[in-house]
């Protein structure tokens, strides 16, 4: 099975190659360029180094967010083109999800793990996972707010906005806090493995069904209210 997998929520970016259970390229995107501009020609690199076709792909793999509208409409709708385009199955993935799986596998005890995406304006997207289970609703807000619900014992940052904060972090937690090595690494990798375990447990979904994650509301909606 072949799996091709974009992530657009953070300013990086990644895109990967899946093929029978084991990622076998993932690769950041270019940050020189907007994401609109870079895709999909990033994937076609991709799959031209790996020597595959993208009639060749049996499932797409894309990340829902959070992350910036943008950024998000652009990568959802570059792979729902794909999808509709050569008649496969397109699989959302969060990036918190992602973000907890990859930390999951790295940690030699449990203990919670804090997923912060940079939201820009001096906020985080963050959610908390015990594992790869979430624990409560995700939200935004600014880490000097998040930070102060933190008690007890040690927790596990990840994420571009765990780098971001990393000095506030240390500050309010100490010797508590914990932090993924690396902090924020590529997702897409991750994201065709979640792809796989959704196609292996029977769950292939049309690409009309994605439902990107904000956890901000869009600018244009605020305003509106506001109005």
């Amino acid at each position: 099975m072949l799996i091709l997998a974009l992530d657009t929520t953070t300013t990086a970016g990644s895109c990967a190659v899946m093929r029978d259970g084991r990622v076998v390229r993932e690769q950041a995107s270019d940050t020189l360029r907007p994401q609109a501009s870079r895709l999909p020609g990033e994937l076609a690199a991709l799959l031209d180094r790996e020597r595959l076709r993208l009639d060749e792909i049996d499932i797409f793999a894309v990340g829902t967010g959070p992350g910036s509208f943008t950024g998000l409409r652009v990568g959802i709708a570059t792979m729902q083109g794909l999808a509709v385009a050569f008649q496969r199955p397109l699989v959302g993935v969060s990036a918190f999800d992602a973000l907890a799986k990859m930390a999951s596998g790295s940690l030699r005890e449990q203990v919670p793990t804090a997923t912060w995406v940079d939201a820009w304006r001096g906020e985080v997207f963050a959610a908390l996972y015990e594992g790869r289970r979430q624990i409560g609703e995700p939200t935004v807000a600014a880490p000097d707010h998040l930070l102060r619900q933190f008690a007890g014992g040690p927790t596990v940052f990840t994420g571009d906005g765990a780098v971001l904060h990393e000095a506030s972090i240390r500050a309010a937690l100490g010797g508590r806090a914990r932090f993924t090595d690396p902090v924020a690494p590529l997702l897409a990798g991750a994201m065709a493995e979640m792809a796989a375990e959704a196609a292996d447990s029977g769950l292939r979904p049309p690409p009309h069904a994605i439902r990107p994650l904000y956890v901000r509301r869009p600018d244009a909606e605020r305003a509106r209210d506001r109005s």
